[in-house]
């Protein structure tokens, strides 16, 4: 999906790695989306705002990884709260606080144990990148500018976002929402 939320059309890529996010709610997502929008490298932003959750899980659990986002979306929407930003280096991210969807993932990468890349058998920290690979100097002049204004904001994530990375951009597999 590109940065407009567009469906990539055509034949899916044999092999393409599986990406799974925590969806944010609409209005959340076009608030982060402006922001992102606004502030990310335009050359490099191809992708709509997101919270990922994996970032490259083999295509051959996609079976499985179904079932099992399937069975966590039984449960209500998960609370959350965009609770200030995140630094990144060269960089600048919402931080999300989210304790349930903190375990939903825990649950998710028990079940996907030895399967997990290095990247994804990280620290969780859920976030929504807003600007990436910039000048530290212009990370920090946005941080100086856009902290004082941000308040927290509380929401509920809406589902799972399942998608197969390919190329640079994803391909959108699936939506599972919660239905508790």
């Amino acid at each position: 999906m590109n940065r407009e939320g567009e469906v990539l059309k055509g034949p899916r890529k044999p092999g393409a790695p599986l990406l799974v996010t925590a969806e944010l709610p609409p209005d959340v997502l076009g608030w982060a989306d402006a922001l992102r929008r606004a502030h990310y490298p335009p050359e490099r932003n191809r992708l709509r705002a997101h919270v990922t959750l994996f970032h490259a899980l083999p295509p051959s659990v996609e079976v499985e990884l179904t079932e099992v986002l399937a069975d966590l979306a039984r449960a209500a929407p998960p609370p959350a709260r965009i609770a200030g930003l995140m630094k990144l280096g060269n960089g600048t991210a919402l931080a999300v606080e989210s304790l349930a969807m903190a375990e939903l993932r825990g649950r998710i990468a028990d079940r996907m144990h030895g399967l997990l890349t290095d990247q994804d058998n990280r620290p969780l920290r859920l976030h929504v990148t807003i600007q990436n690979k910039v000048p530290p100097a212009k990370a920090r002049a946005l941080q100086a500018e856009l902290g004082p204004r941000l308040t927290p904001m509380n929401f509920r994530f809406r589902g799972f976002g399942l998608y197969a990375w390919e190329e640079g951009l994803w391909r959108d597999i699936r939506l599972v929402k919660f239905r508790g």
